[in-house]
C-alpha cells in the first residue's frame, strides 16, 4: 500500500460491496504519534475513522486503511506497561493450555506479540515460543529478552515459511491484533496453514456488543479496522474451512472476546457460547445500522455536557489536566473537541513523558506534574482505568483535586 489512506470498498470479512456509513468519527492523525519537541513545526494529517457496516454479514469496520508502514514502524505501546495485562496473559496462558492439553515442548506462535509477555507466559509452562511483530524496535528488544520474534506482518507466506523451518503449530495467538489486519482472510488462512491438525487458533479482541452497550469510543483508532461480533466471525471461518468452538467475553480493553477456532471437522466439540452470543447480538440489533447511529447520538450528548462542564471551570480560572497520552484519548480529543481545555496530560510511560500529543501538542508530562502543578480538576481520558488512577493518586484528591469522568456518563469525583 503506496497512498498513506485509501477507501475500502469491500467487506474485510465477507468481500461484498455492500457497505454503509453508520457511524462518522472525527478524523485525527495516528493516534500514537506523539512526537518530541524537535518535531513540533511537522504538520501531522489527520485521517478518517468513519465506520461502516456490510449489509450482507453484518462485519462492522472503517472504511478507510491508513498504511499500515506509517502507524506500526515506530511503534511505542509495549504490553508489560498496560495495567494487569502481564497478569491476565499468565491466567490466559494456563486457561488455554488446560483446554488443549498440548504435549510439552509444542509449538506457540504469538501473532503480534509485541515485548513478548504473553510467550514468556507459555515459555515458562514448558511450551517452544516464537513471536511475529512489524515494529522492529520492539521485535529487537523481545528478542534479547529471551523470547525469540521475527520482524515482519504476518500473511499466508510467513506461515509457510514458519511451517517448513519449526514445523507445525500446537497454538496460535492473536491479541488485540485481528482488529488490525486489512486482508484478514490472507491472514486466517496463514494460521489455518501454520496450525497442527489438532492445533487451535486462540484470539482475543475488543468486542462490538461492548463497544456499543458501554460506550467504548476510545477503541475507535486507525490500527482498529474492525470491530468483531461473533456471528459474522463464525460465517467467516466456516468459508476458510475452520469452526469457531468456543467464545468467552473477558474484561480486557474494556470489554473483548476470547475465541477458540479449530480446523473443521477438529477432535473438539462447539460450546454453546457461540450461539448464546450471537443470540444475544441478534436481541441487541448489534448489525442494523439504527444502533450505530443511536450510539453515535449518546456520544453528541456526551460531548455537548462535557464542553459546557470543562468551559465554565475555565470560566471560573480552574486549571484543567488529562490523564492518559493512549492512542484512545487522541479519539477522544478529536471527538469531543478538547485540545483548549487541557493544560497538559499525565502518563506514566517514560516513552511518552516529555512528548506532545498528537495534532493538538498537548504536553505529556509524568504523573508528579499532578503534584507540582496542582491542577484543579484531571480529565481521566483513560477512563476505563478510572479506578486504579484514582486510588493510585489519591494524594491528589487529599490536596482539593477533583477527577472527572468522561464515559459513559460524565461524573465530578
Amino acid at each position: 500500500m503506496s497512498d498513506p489512506c485509501a477507501r475500502r470498498e469491500t467487506c474485510r470479512l465477507c468481500g461484498e460491496r455492500e457497505l454503509e456509513l453508520v457511524l462518522p468519527v472525527a478524523a485525527t492523525p495516528p493516534g500514537d504519534h506523539y512526537v518530541s519537541a524537535e518535531h513540533l513545526d511537522e504538520k501531522q494529517p489527520s485521517y478518517p475513522h468513519d465506520i461502516v457496516i456490510c449489509r450482507r454479514c453484518g462485519h462492522a469496520q472503517l472504511a478507510y486503511t491508513v498504511n499500515p508502514d506509517l502507524l506500526y514502524g515506530h511503534y511505542v505501546y509495549v504490553s508489560s506497561i498496560s495495567l494487569g495485562l502481564v497478569e491476565h496473559f499468565r491466567s490466559y496462558a494456563d486457561d488455554v493450555l488446560a483446554r488443549i492439553k498440548p504435549a510439552a515442548e509444542s509449538l506457540v506462535v504469538d501473532i503480534g506479540s509485541n515485548d513478548g509477555s504473553l510467550l514468556r507466559a507459555f515459555k515458562e509452562r514448558g511450551m517452544r515460543v516464537l513471536g511475529v511483530d512489524p515494529a522492529e524496535d520492539i521485535a529487537v528488544k523481545a528478542t534479547e529478552s529471551g523470547i525469540e520474534t521475527k520482524t515482519g506482518y504476518f500473511t499466508k507466506a510467513m506461515a509457510a515459511k514458519i511451517r517448513t523451518e519449526r514445523g507445525a503449530a500446537a497454538i496460535v495467538t492473536a491479541n488485540n491484533v485481528a482488529a488490525n489486519v486489512d486482508n484478514f482472510c490472507d491472514f486466517v488462512e496463514g494460521v489455518r496453514d501454520l496450525l497442527a491438525p489438532d492445533g487451535v487458533f486462540v484470539f482475543e479482541t475488543s468486542y462490538l456488543l461492548d463497544v456499543i452497550e458501554k460506550m467504548l469510543i476510545e477503541t475507535v483508532f486507525h490500527e482498529h479496522l474492525s470491530y468483531f461480533a461473533v456471528k459474522p466471525l463464525n460465517s467467516f471461518f466456516q468459508r476458510l474451512g475452520m469452526q469457531l468452538i468456543d467464545v468467552q467475553r473477558v474484561p480486557t480493553k474494556g470489554g473483548s472476546i476470547r475465541g477458540i477456532v479449530q480446523l473443521a471437522g477438529g477432535s473438539r466439540g462447539t460450546s454453546p457460547s457461540v450461539a448464546e452470543l450471537i443470540e444475544a447480538e441478534t436481541r441487541a440489533g448489534l448489525y442494523q445500522p439504527e444502533q450505530f447511529r443511536a450510539f453515535g447520538n449518546k456520544l453528541d450528548a456526551v460531548k455537548e455536557e462535557l464542553q459546557r462542564l470543562l468551559r465554565d471551570l475555565k470560566r471560573q480560572g480552574k486549571t484543567i489536566a488529562g490523564y492518559g497520552a493512549s492512542v484512545g484519548a487522541t479519539t477522544l480529543l478529536y471527538q469531543f473537541d478538547l485540545s483548549e481545555l487541557l493544560s497538559f496530560i499525565a502518563d506514566d510511560n517514560p516513552r511518552k513523558q516529555n512528548t506532545f500529543s498528537p495534532g493538538h501538542h498537548i504536553p505529556v508530562l509524568p504523573s508528579t506534574a499532578l503534584y507540582e502543578r496542582k491542577p484543579e480538576y484531571v480529565l481521566i481520558l483513560a477512563w476505563a482505568y478510572s479506578e486504579p488512577i484514582m486510588k493510585k493518586h489519591e494524594a491528589f484528591a487529599a490536596q482539593g483535586g477533583h477527577f472527572i469522568i468522561p464515559l459513559p456518563a460524565v461524573k465530578v469525583i
